[in-house]
């Protein structure tokens, strides 16, 4: 299960998409179901229901607080506990769970680990400014058909930017390009993942571009606004193999009127439609390893990404759990 993207935590979508009613997604080729319990908690079952294997998304949450398939009424909590097998008082309930996935709300978004397991060994690393108060912030969600390896390095990218984008954040930089420009791109290693800087013409030191990459998927650009705060969030989410859910969060801690939210999503829909049609066109989809493609020095950033992505995630996994194994385990990855 989540193979090539197993035992992280991802944001998979935005708060407001989850309602009263059961949220179907995909993370990493896996179907999941998001409920809420009636106390607000989001709740993340694998979205097949183990008696005859139909989405559990197309059922209901009962006012238990658990999850109902459509097909026969077989009831589950949060955990993938059974709760009630209709016309069967002598089931044996504690045989007949469902898969559990952990989830958070945090910082306006569903997060999800992707392991089948009842609790996750540790919590999500989120970037402050998704959760800072005091800051406005916008969502945004748009569907790739590329590869959320291509996506990811995209968003990590600093050189594209005064040429893909020359007509939106690009034209900020143009000005100070000349015929022998150099751009030189730093890159530290973080507890969360990595922090890069690009620098244009080492003389003058004009910075063109500082993000923070968080491990395994979001990416904090950092907007030189004075005496403010501004961020743009980029979230590269694997659905499948040709397949990515891009959520962008724009947090600010001016113009903050929700009025002017949509002006900022104009703004931030046109620069990842900029991005969009270049990346889908990417041969191979995925990333290939870094001696397959020809390298020059500004790429630091994304051959950091790429390591980390052939090293960590590509080899990844996470084992089903059993489905009529007896007493669901608290850990069964």
């Amino acid at each position: 299960m989540f193979e090539g993207f197993a035992n992280v935590w991802t944001p998979v979508t935005v708060s407001q998409r989850l309602k009263k009613k059961p949220l179907a997604v995909q993370v990493a080729g896996e179907k999941l179901v998001l409920f809420r319990t009636p106390e607000g908690a989001v709740k993340a079952l694998v979205d097949r229901c183990p008696h005859r294997g139909v989405a559990l998304s197309l059922g209901r949450v009962t006012a238990d607080g658990c999850l109902e398939c459509p097909f026969h009424a077989w009831k589950f909590d949060g955990q993938g506990q059974n709760c009630g097998v209709p016309l069967n008082p002598d089931a044996k309930r504690e045989r007949l769970f469902a898969t559990p996935v952990p989830a958070r709300a945090l910082g306006g978004l569903l997060w999800v680990f992707t392991a089948p397991v009842a609790e996750a060994p540790h919590e999500p690393e989120v970037p402050e400014t998704l959760t800072r108060p005091g800051l406005a912030r916008t969502y945004l969600e748009v569907e790739w058909k590329a590869h959320w390896t291509r996506a990811m390095e995209n968003m990590l990218d600093t050189p594209h930017v005064p040429f893909l984008h020359r007509r939106t954040i690009g034209r900020f930089v143009r000005p100070y390009l000349k015929a022998d420009s150099s751009m030189d791109i730093e890159v530290h290693d973080e507890p969360y993942g990595f922090r890069t800087r690009g620098v244009l013409d080492r003389d003058t030191a004009r910075e063109v571009g500082h993000l923070d990459f968080y491990r395994p998927n979001i990416m904090v650009l950092h907007i030189p606004t004075p005496n403010h705060t501004f961020r743009m969030h980029a979230i590269c989410v694997p659905q499948g193999p040709l397949s990515t859910r891009m959520i962008v969060v724009g947090a600010r801690s001016f113009a903050r009127l929700p009025l002017l939210n949509p002006l900022f999503n104009y703004s931030n829909l046109r620069i990842v439609r900029e991005d969009q049609a270049v990346v889908e066109s990417s041969q191979p989809p995925e990333v290939p390893a870094p001696a397959d493609e020809r390298s020059v020095r500004t790429d630091r950033a994304t051959l950091q990404f790429r390591r980390y992505y052939f090293d960590v995630l590509q080899p990844s996994s996470a084992q089903p759990a059993p489905r009529l194994a007896g007493v669901l385990p608290k850990d069964a990855a």
